[in-house]
């Protein structure tokens, strides 16, 4: 699955993003959207609510779409790769696309 990330910073408090993919099914914040049904060549444009952002597409027997994902600020950079991060997730957990800031270290002493 070719996933192209539309990141967008979350209200406070708003919980981030987690997804995963299994076969043709992609699991976003808990819920399972299976794309099996799409014919190869095909595109689809999602309705109601969702999490993907503009048409899903069948190429070469690989699904290809664009996913929004919420971040936190407080935990993020505050300026992010201007180009949308695009990965390839045959199956597991979807990485984190965000740029973290660094976790500081305890001194030692």
């Amino acid at each position: 699955m070719q996933i192209t990330f539309n990141c967008i910073a979350g209200m406070p408090g708003q919980p981030e993003t987690s997804a995963s993919v299994s076969g043709d099914t992609i699991t976003v914040d808990g819920v399972a959207y299976d794309l099996s049904a799409m014919p190869e060549g095909g595109y689809a444009e999602p309705e109601g609510e969702h999490p993907f952002v503009g048409q899903i597409a069948r190429i070469g027997g690989e699904l290809h779409l664009s996913l929004r994902w919420i971040y936190d600020t407080a935990t993020a950079e505050p300026i992010q790769p201007a180009a949308a991060p695009v990965l390839a997730v045959a199956a597991g957990e979807v990485p984190d696309p965000i740029t973290r800031k660094p976790v500081p270290q305890e001194e030692q002493a």
